[in-house]
């Protein structure tokens, strides 16, 4: 961009007053603007009047709340055109808040997000306020181009100005941080949730895994003592049993670290690791791992865990005979993908498990991407931040 095309901003984010008298193209561009506030200004007055009536009005059937939020997703498309004027007249550059994205799939969570979207809420606001400022701003401009011209510049940047506060604070995107720490608040719970259902089936495991294997062998140990003098034959025996009982328990032990956080992970990082994960998937799983460096340990092991859920899918769900899973870093984001050739049919909304890894990855940040139509095969998808 050239000089011109962005002026000099003061520290308060406004333009400075004109240099000379005449009419450069800078403020003709102001001085369009100014006329057209009026027109734009009838038009979203219109708009969130109308709309929020009607919403108001219907708000004792079931369309009076899907109308609002509608009219809310209206109010984003015309902060977007709204700040595109900004950008072409007014030479302000403001940023595009980031798209929203309902925490669950479904219609009542798509409701409840767009409700309580508060960028959209700004936008209605500045939308109202419009009306009286683009009515002010016309009958002053259109005037001073007969009457007022010397002094012209100097007014028009001076109502510009206005317009250019009105967009900076109700346009951009000022209350992204708020927002997203607010999400992550709400992700907070789930993770919550989820390490205490980790906790629980580590118990559980512990308890009617491996711990009750080493009663029965205590147990059948004390047998192999008290017969060790007067049945050797017997003790022997007995002690064999209770040797092959201590090598399922520790496989049972390992199994469970395993579940926890795995070595090879730790040791030698995730190539190794899914490969691992791969070996025991009963489809034959083609492995590409392409990273520059390890990730982060906590995503790492979060990439871990998805992939061990989507292999286990895979076997227990998706009859399919070959997968391939990649991953790879894309920026600053670590990206995996299964493809599998199995019967399709898989959603976040079934019992297999998707729905609960998507609000994990949710949690951190990450997405989850699925594409599983009947009959196959299906390719899931799961971003994740390189650094937490």
């Amino acid at each position: 961009m050239t000089a011109s095309a962005h002026p000099p901003y003061t520290e308060d984010g406004t333009l400075p007053p004109p240099r000379a008298v005449a009419l450069d193209k800078q403020t003709w561009r102001e001085i369009a603007h100014l006329l057209a506030n009026l027109p734009v200004g009838v038009a979203g007055f219109l708009y969130i009047g109308v709309c929020i009536y009607l919403s108001a009005l219907l708000s004792i059937t079931v369309v009076g709340l899907p109308l609002l939020a509608l009219t809310l997703l209206g109010c984003r498309h015309l902060g977007r055109f709204e700040r595109a004027r900004a950008r072409a007249l007014l030479r302000l550059h403001i940023e595009e808040p980031s798209a929203l994205r309902p925490r669950q799939p479904g219609f009542f969570s798509w409701l409840w997000a767009q409700l309580r979207d508060s960028v959209a809420w700004r936008h209605a606001l500045y939308l109202f306020i419009r009306l009286p400022w683009g009515w002010l701003s016309f009958a002053v401009t259109l005037p001073s181009l007969f009457v007022c011209w010397p002094v012209l510049p100097w007014l028009a940047r001076g109502l510009t100005n206005v317009d250019r506060a009105l967009v900076r604070a109700l346009l951009s995107p000022s209350d992204e941080l708020e927002r997203r720490i607010a999400e992550l608040e709400s992700d907070r719970g789930s993770v919550a949730d989820t390490a205490a259902a980790d906790l629980r089936r580590i118990e559980r495991d512990l308890h009617d895994g491996a711990q009750a294997r080493l009663v029965t062998l205590a147990m059948d140990l004390g047998l192999a003592k008290e017969k060790l003098l007067e049945d050797p034959r017997a003790a022997a025996e007995m002690v064999g049993e209770a040797h092959g009982e201590v090598k399922l328990a520790l496989q049972e032990l390992r199994d469970l670290a395993r579940g926890i956080h795995p070595a090879i992970l730790t040791d030698r990082g995730l190539d190794p690791a899914l490969s691992a994960l791969a070996a025991r998937c009963t489809a034959d799983v083609t492995v590409t791992v392409d990273l520059p460096q390890r990730p982060a340990q906590a995503i790492e092991g979060i990439t871990y865990f998805t992939v061990s859920e989507l292999l286990q899918n895979i076997t227990k769900h998706s009859t399919a005979h070959t997968a391939r899973l990649d991953v790879w870093k894309t920026d600053d984001r670590l990206l995996l993908q299964i493809t599998d050739d199995g019967q399709g049919g898989a959603n976040t909304t079934t019992g297999t498990g998707l729905s609960g890894l998507a609000e994990r990855l949710d949690a951190v940040d990450g997405l989850l991407l699925v594409d599983s139509p009947t009959g196959g095969p299906t390719t899931i998808t799961a971003e994740l931040p390189w650094r937490v």
